[in-house]
């Protein structure tokens, strides 16, 4: 029997219009334009602002984009999975209102949290169910409403983040493409550095955790760089490592845009040409979940049947990961 693989058929994407520039940023925080992309590479970012509009408004539009691109059936998906930090809400969960809203009606459907590493464990998770030979199409979307927990008094984290979605179609393959590794890791250590205080079991929201403002994304910055600096570049090595590829057998490194430095220090271990690096994080900044799938709906046009990419991200928890994935198609014009 051939052996199954997952491989991704189809991407889309979406942000929302408005656009937050790190000039208007230098009217509200003390910051300035040049400190913000020399520290960062981020340039401006997008945020939902309409009221009443969630995460799943960000998902859904991206899921539109891709149905209406690669001509899919919504009746046809079996499962629809949504990478998120910032579900609509609690309980009920932001991925099976997603998929009745677009149609879905004969998936089955759930979030999935893993902080900035979301998508890449959703990755891992969409081809397992492929890989069964269960379910032959699963909608994978990464989406976050980031400004919805951003204190835009706090000039550590109001900077960094924006929101966006993306999605990706992940179904069987019989040519040996789509996902060939994953190495995926988390340790706790990193549960005090990134977090929000209030809101959860721990410390439920209250009059007293919202006067303090608690309900807001906390990061030690240095301390997170340090991490995710090493983290990334050491998993995207192991992966190359395990899989006998060279530099020269890499295509493309879809890194997590979470900020400038580190997408350069893990392409420079790899040894990785700048031409083959996908860098977005001065249109969008960090969207969390949705910047590994913005970058593939950013870049399809680039991509060829059979070329080499590696996915790495790295998130709060700590979570992170790199995955080797052969592309599956070429770009219909």
């Amino acid at each position: 029997m051939t052996k199954i693989t997952a491989a991704i058929t189809a991407v889309g994407g979406y942000v929302p219009e408005f656009v937050l520039s790190n000039k208007v940023l230098e009217t509200m925080v003390d910051t300035n334009d040049e400190w913000i992309t020399s520290r960062t590479g981020i340039k401006e970012r997008r945020m939902l602002k309409e009221e009443g509009l969630g995460t799943s408004f960000l998902a859904i539009k991206a899921a539109q984009d891709l149905l209406a691109k690669g001509n899919i059936d919504p009746l046809e998906i079996d499962l629809v999975l949504v990478a998120t930090t910032t579900p609509d809400m609690l309980v009920a969960a932001t991925a099976v209102y997603v998929a009745t809203q677009i149609g879905a009606t004969n998936a089955f459907a759930y979030d999935l949290q893993a902080a900035c590493s979301s998508f890449l464990f959703g990755m891992s998770t969409a081809s397992a169910y492929i890989e069964s030979g269960r379910y032959k199409k699963i909608l994978l979307i990464g989406a976050d409403k980031m400004s919805s927990i951003i204190d835009y008094t706090d000039r550590a984290t109001c900077i960094i983040f924006g929101d966006g979605a993306g999605a990706a179609l992940f179904e069987p393959n019989f040519e040996g493409l789509g996902l060939q590794d994953e190495y995926l890791r988390s340790d706790g250590i990193g549960r005090e550095f990134l977090k929000i205080d209030a809101g959860g079991s721990i410390l439920p929201a209250s009059a007293e955790t919202v006067a303090n403002r608690q309900h807001f994304v906390f990061q030690d910055g240095k301390t997170v760089y340090k991490y995710a600096v090493t983290g990334m570049a050491d998993v995207s090595e192991k992966i190359l490592e395990r899989n006998n590829l060279t530099n020269d057998d890499v295509d493309w490194l879809i890194s997590h845009q979470a900020n400038k430095r580190i997408i350069d220090a893990t392409a420079s271990r790899l040894n990785l040409e700048d031409s083959k690096v996908l860098v977005n994080i001065e249109k969008y900044g960090n969207t969390t979940s949705a910047t590994l799938p913005l970058l593939l709906n950013d870049f399809e046009s680039k991509f060829k049947k059979g070329d080499t990419l590696i996915f790495a991200a790295f998130g709060g928890g700590f979570t992170w990961g790199a995955i080797y994935l052969k592309w599956a198609y070429d770009k219909k014009e």
